[in-house]
């Protein structure tokens, strides 16, 4: 399933074709067969809709909700383009870039154990490099499984000037002789992402930073084929809290996960945005036309990014607020009818909903924050007092007495969050209390909650009788 980091890097793609007047093209890689998930496409292709990030070629949903592929260079899942890469595999093996070779698992198994033990870096060693073609076509023939690398040229110095990173050094004879076509027919991505990429005209790649390694081999494909390669940028990794790679045991990584648990889309976006990129100001958030203005590569940092969930979480609260106050009610209101059925038809419902929006992170927190205004609380003596306020548990009978008073003198057609101010900042003055110590053991009283709205908006938003019931001793 398409992991966290897949979206910030189709993030940093899609901004630059839409800053570019560019075209972001989404192509299912599909090539490992062994390792293909059921549902993987359609989770790739819904989860980027979700987020904004719609394909404008390639894979994409239909008006429908079908997938479906659209654009002139298709099919856009490689594994519908076997023929195309056995086209160019041939065309390598021809010109001298590629070689069979027949090495079994178990050999190359022990040629890497071999390796590690006199300290090398595991590199294929080219036993079949240099078969004789007779010799390969007999093997052929007999059935024997081969697979087809390409022919590195050791000698050489290959220098890239990655859009991210700079300028980039690689030495020819640290570089593998890479499988390009698996026993199985299939290409691996090296090979496959070559080909399309200069078949589909991609002039731009941006990819994690774990390819850098690769791109020498994908420079030297480029050029055995006479292609000009795109540009690429490299885009750094994301990282625990402990600065290790993000991973399944601290985080969840599966983009899903994050829609599942309620956080907005803007959110998400505005997170990634800045996770290895600095807009270079001070501002934090973004919406994705506000992206599409300001982002550069150019901006993009080398060093991994730590994924910070609080960030994420401060962020999904910022564009909670954003909501508009109506909206905001229509999209709790059902969850909350769930839990309390006259929520449904509660005609102040509107109002309530206003007074936790500054206070909420996730909508599926609304039946819970609003249950006060449903249900009687039961608030403990322990609550309605407050060591902080100065207030014991003793002075707690007293403190409501004067408060049902006050909210007594208010008449039924008078009740308003305007008559509730006047009359209970009245009462505080001539109780020679503090404030504190009258409004606290009122909220908590109204609401059963440590934390809650304010106390007055809460009383003006309860019937007068309800209210005055809250803090009867």
């Amino acid at each position: 399933m398409l992991h966290i980091g897949g979206v910030r890097t189709a993030l940093f793609a899609w901004l630059m074709a839409k800053k570019t007047g560019g075209t972001f093209t989404l192509r299912i890689e599909d090539t490992d067969q062994a390792r293909e998930v059921a549902g993987a496409t359609e989770n790739i292709v819904r989860t980027l809709t979700w987020l904004g990030l719609t394909p404008d070629e390639g894979v994409m949903l239909s008006a429908d909700g079908r997938i479906l592929e659209q654009g002139e260079y298709g099919p856009y899942h490689q594994s519908k383009r076997l023929p195309i890469y056995r086209k160019h595999v041939d065309q390598l093996l021809a010109d001298g870039h590629a070689y069979h070779c027949f090495c079994t698992s178990e050999r190359l198994d022990q040629m890497r154990k071999d390796q590690e033990k006199r300290r090398q870096a595991s590199m294929y060693d080219r036993t079949c490099m240099d078969l004789p073609e007779e010799e390969v076509s007999k093997r052929i023939a007999a059935g024997e499984k081969y697979v087809i690398r390409m022919k590195v040229p050791r000698e050489e110095t290959i220098t890239y000037e990655d859009a991210i990173y700079g300028t980039l050094t690689f030495k020819g004879h640290t570089i593998d002789d890479q499988v390009l076509l698996k026993s199985d027919g299939f290409p691996t991505y090296h090979l496959a992402h070559v080909v399309d990429d200069h078949l589909m005209k991609m002039d731009m790649v941006n990819r994690g930073e774990e390819w850098l390694s690769s791109l020498p081999k994908h420079l030297l494909l480029f050029r055995f084929f006479g292609w000009t390669p795109p540009r690429y940028a490299h885009v750094p990794l994301l990282l625990n809290k402990d600065r290790s790679k993000l991973s399944k045991r601290q985080n969840d990584v599966a983009a899903e996960h994050y829609k599942e648990k309620g956080y907005l889309p803007e959110a998400i976006i505005n997170f990634l945005a800045l996770l290895g990129w600095n807009p270079g100001t001070t501002q934090e958030l973004f919406s994705l036309s506000e992206l599409i203005d300001v982002f550069s590569l150019e901006h993009v940092h080398t060093s991994g990014a730590v994924f910070d969930l609080e960030k994420l979480d401060w962020l999904q609260g910022q564009w909670m607020r954003k909501i508009s106050k109506e909206d905001f009610a229509a999209r709790i209101q059902s969850l909350v009818t769930e839990k309390f059925s006259a929520a449904a038809t509660d005609p102040n419902f509107a109002e309530r909903a206003a007074l936790i929006q500054e206070r909420i992170t996730f909508f599926s927190e609304a039946p819970d924050m609003l249950s006060y205004f449903y249900e009687t609380p039961k608030p403990t003596l322990a609550l309605l007092a407050n060591p902080k306020q100065k207030i014991t548990e003793a002075d707690v009978p007293k403190i409501l007495e004067i408060l049902k008073k006050a909210l007594e003198s208010i008449a039924e057609n008078d009740w308003s969050h305007q008559k509730i101010v006047a009359a209970l900042e009245s009462a505080i003055v001539m109780s020679g209390l503090k404030k504190g110590q009258m409004l606290w053991p009122l909220r908590a009283a109204l609401t059963g909650r440590e934390y809650s709205p304010g106390a007055y908006e809460v009383a003006a938003l309860l019937s007068r009788r309800e209210a005055i019931d809250r803090i009867k001793i």
